[in-house]
């Protein structure tokens, strides 16, 4: 009775719970098809996807806005694909690239498809809506969808009170009858008797249709019983029931195990060669009698699942530590040792890295199968008779090499014994190969933007097995991800030598020739690539030399430009003979100018408008009055280095570097005895992310004091001390020690207002000049002082002064006055009585002139000595 009242009440109350399960299931299913669409199509409507999906990575854009859209919506998933169902976007970003699991076929011809499936997340519905573009065809799909569990239309809520109360009922309908079936099933251990029949006649049936193992074993260590499964687990001989377990052929460890009377849970132990899980537990713990159960399980098929697992995640892992360890640089060499160093030895045991010769000189390799050079050799031992880096090699066409350079496929030899083709490349060098044990071959090409820069190879040695179709696949993905990086590492090598070409082209190539200074330099590019660093030395008028120093902010083309912009200025400017602070002033106005004109326009992408930031100073030296005046727009300012040997640095005004603006330019006057060196530098020999200015300049002192040195002495001893490897930044230095002009080869005459002075004034020169052994040029001297000294005395205002000026190489004469009209060079018509006076002054001359000074100007005239 009750029995049969419990299970009365409990099929009613099923019935009702079922029914009412149903009707939420079918809400719930048609709730959830309708929000999935919803989903899927406002994402797939949404404005900028398709583009996000014909860009070069959509994952990148849409997995945010996926996720967003996730969130805000409630479901479970936002899934974007390409046609052929590969993920852009998932909630779990490992399985982005992988294939979307469900029906995208309707979906491809422009359908929308809503299914039930079984997900992780348990029972869900799903849409999937084609993204389609201007034209009507489908460029993506988008898949929506949540589960089913999310949606429920509240019947969670009543089951409660449903079971409540037919829990209720249950316990009053049986209450009565409790009492009496105590007595019943104390007897019985809670058995009735069809209870006690089906279980004795069906045990043997359960026993050995069960497919784990089972033995029991007796308190005295013989085999009680044991089923099927575990006779032939165990191969256990037929009479093996009864007999001691200790001679039954087990597993030491087993048999240990079935006689110990310990607990075991899922311990592994081989039987022949099968890897079984054991449970061991004593009967007697809940009351039975004396002795153990054993169950066994085969986890044979386990453990090759795991061993697969674990050569995925080395594969994986293998890829991964690539991924982050190939291409760190950009040197195509070290990007292919670095590839050659990543696969050894947990891919192969040797890899030799070719790249085509033109790859390596920064050019996309053209044409059919080119010669390629070794540059990269790897290997778990010393490398067998392969060719040796930086041999150049051209492969026969019937090698793989070349059959895979060819095709821009991977190549796979699995026996190298029986590759005729490759052994014709060099059989004596391929049968010293085959001696060392190597007997399989992966080639691969570097392949990237659809050019094929060289050919990876992978031999094996060590494992007997050749290379399969997992490793040809494994091999590619490999190198797939270096010949980016190779890529990127010839685009580089073919940016830095346009730049480094143009730069060397910019720079000046030999120091120009003058009296007034000894000079050395050095320039050393940075590591990132060549800069705007400059430096210049340009002879000036009187004997004087302007040193220019210059720094441009960053780095490639552009600063290279922007340098010999600036450098081409200031060679302008100087031929004008202005004054440091002018010609700073100029180059501001320019540079200011340059970036104003480029703001108006539409400006440029990669930020290179304009002239860019830059630095400079500019300086002066006169060698007869042993002066240098300078000038600097945000520069560091010179090392003076004393006879003496004691090191200053100079205190010169310091302005905005140019382009700024600003206050006006001033300049500093230093007086220089004779031997003094004047250094001039850019910040990158200073400066550096770990050491401050001031210890830099620190160094620079003390590099720069102590025995006098020559100019070359000096670079040397400043480069050594204060780049002690390749500077990060662009370093330009400049030493230049002075010489003066002595009295004995400079002459000076003050001349009245008068023109009967001008002879006179010729006679003094003329007995100069013999002085000096320049009788030669007496009479075109004469002309060009006369000239000079009569438009001066008839056209400007005294005083009027005439200089002459012995240098090495020159004789210079000047006239200067009080005036600041500057005379031009015109050509005198047939009937013209004057203006041929300047015109002769420029035949007989080499050079000539005019430099403004504060007093007047001074009209000067130079003619190079006659040789010896």
């Amino acid at each position: 009775m009750f029995v049969l009242q419990a299970v009365l009440v409990v099929l009613l109350v099923l019935a009702a719970a079922a029914a009412l399960l149903i009707q939420a299931r079918n809400d719930s299913t048609r709730e959830a098809r309708n929000r999935s669409v919803a989903v899927a199509e406002t994402f797939a409507s949404s404005p900028g996807l398709r583009a996000a999906l014909e860009g070069p990575d959509p994952t990148a854009v849409l997995q945010p806005l996926a996720e967003r859209a996730r969130q805000r919506s409630g479901v479970d998933f936002v899934v974007v694909t390409d046609t052929e169902g590969i993920r852009y976007t998932h909630p779990k970003p490992d399985r982005i690239g992988k294939r979307f699991v469900g029906t995208i076929e309707p979906a491809l011809e422009g359908k929308v498809v809503t299914e039930q499936v079984v997900g992780t997340l348990g029972p869900l519905v799903q849409a999937v809506v084609p993204v389609t573009g201007p034209d009507g065809s489908v460029v993506g799909l988008v898949s929506a969808g949540i589960t089913v569990e999310k949606v429920s239309s509240g019947v969670t809520g009543q089951l409660p009170l449903l079971f409540g109360a037919s829990a209720a009922a249950l316990l009053l309908s049986t209450a009565g009858t409790a009492m009496v079936s105590r007595r019943l099933l104390r007897q019985t251990h809670g058995l009735g008797p069809a209870e006690m029949t089906r279980m004795y006649e069906h045990h043997d049936a359960v026993l050995h249709a069960v497919r784990e193992g089972v033995l029991i074993v007796g308190a005295d260590g013989r085999l009680v019983l044991a089923n099927d499964e575990a006779r032939r687990l165990l191969d256990l001989p037929p009479d093996a029931e009864g007999r001691p377990v200790a001679d039954l052929g087990l597993d030491p460890r087993i048999s240990r195990l079935l006689v110990s009377g310990r607990v075991a849970v899922d311990e592994v132990h081989m039987a022949g060669d099968r890897m079984l899980a054991v449970n061991h537990q004593p009967t007697d713990r809940f009351g039975g009698p004396p002795g153990s159960v054993a169950t066994f399980r085969d986890s044979t098929e386990l453990r090759v699942l795991s061993e697969s697992a674990e050569a995925a995640r080395r594969r994986l892992k293998l890829l991964y530590d690539a991924g982050t360890g190939i291409g760190t640089t950009l040197d195509m060499v070290r990007t292919a040792e670095e590839l050659a160093e990543a696969a050894v030895p947990r891919f192969a045991d040797f890899v030799t890295v070719d790249l085509a010769d033109s790859a390596l000189s920064g050019e996309e390799p053209t044409g059919g199968l080119v010669g390629m050079r070794r540059v990269a050799v790897s290997g778990i031992r010393e490398i067998p008779p392969f060719y040796s880096t930086g041999e150049l090699i051209r492969f026969a066409p019937s090698t793989p090499q070349a059959r895979g350079y060819g095709s821009g496929r991977a190549v796979l030899e699995a026996d190298l014994t029986a590759a005729r083709g490759w052994q014709a490349q060099d059989p004596e060098r391929t049968r010293e190969i085959l001696k060392e044990g190597i007997h399989s071959l992966i080639t691969v090409p570097l392949r990237a933007r659809g050019t094929v820069l060289g050919m990876v190879n992978f031999w094996r040695s060590e494992k007997p097995g050749p290379f399969d179709d997992e490793d040809l696949s494994l091999a590619e993905e490999l190198v797939a991800r270096a010949a980016v990086a190779v890529d990127n590492a010839r685009r580089y090598a073919r940016e830095h030598a346009m730049a480094a070409t143009l730069q060397r082209s910019l720079l000046p190539r030999a120091l120009p020739g003058q009296d007034a200074l000894e000079l050395a330099h050095r320039y050393l590019p940075a590591q990132s690539g060549v800069g705007g660093d400059w430096f210049d030395v340009i002879p000036l008028s009187g004997g004087r030399v302007a040193l220019v120093v210059g720094d441009v902010v960053g780095h490639g083309l552009h600063a290279a430009a922007t340098m010999g912009r600036l450098r081409t200025a200031v060679h302008n400017f100087s031929a004008l003979d202005l004054p440091p602070d002018e010609i700073i002033g100029h180059l501001d106005e320019l540079v200011s100018r340059s970036d104003q004109e480029e703001g108006a326009g539409s400006g440029a992408l990669d930020g290179t408008n304009g002239m860019m930031g830059a630095t400079c100073l500019y300086a002066i030296y006169d060698p007869v009055s042993r002066s240098c005046v300078l000038a600097r727009a945000g520069h560091p300012p010179p090392a003076l280095v004393h006879p003496d040997g004691s090191v200053e640095f100079p205190d010169i005004p310091v302005g905005a570097p140019l382009g700024l603006g600003g206050p006006p330019y001033e300049t500093a006057e230093v007086e220089l005895a004779e031997g003094s060196r004047l250094v001039l530098y850019t910040d990158g020999l200073i400066e550096d992310r770990q050491r401050d200015i001031d210890v830099g300049l620190e160094l620079l002192r003390r590099s720069l004091a102590g025995a006098d040195r020559s100019p070359e002495e000096t670079c040397d001893a400043v480069t050594g001390a204060l780049l002690t490897e390749r500077p990060r930044d662009d370093v330009a230095l400049l030493v230049a020690r002075t010489r003066a002009l002595g009295a004995d080869r400079a002459a000076t005459w003050d001349v009245p207002s008068d023109p009967a002075a001008v002879s006179v004034v010729r006679g003094d020169v003329a007995r100069r000049l013999a002085d000096w052994g320049l009788d030669d040029l007496a009479f075109s001297t004469e002309l060009i002082l006369s000239e000079l000294v009569t438009n001066a005395i008839r056209h400007a205002a005294g005083p009027v002064r005439v200089r002459l000026l012995r240098l090495e190489r020159s004789l210079i004469c000047e006239v200067s006055d009080a005036s600041s009209t500057s005379p031009h060079l015109r050509r005198a018509a047939t009937t013209d009585e004057g203006g041929r006076g300047l015109f002769l002054v420029a035949q007989l001359s080499e050079r000539w002139g005019t430099r403004y000074t504060g007093t007047g100007k001074v009209i000067w005239a130079e003619q190079p000595l006659p040789s010896a």
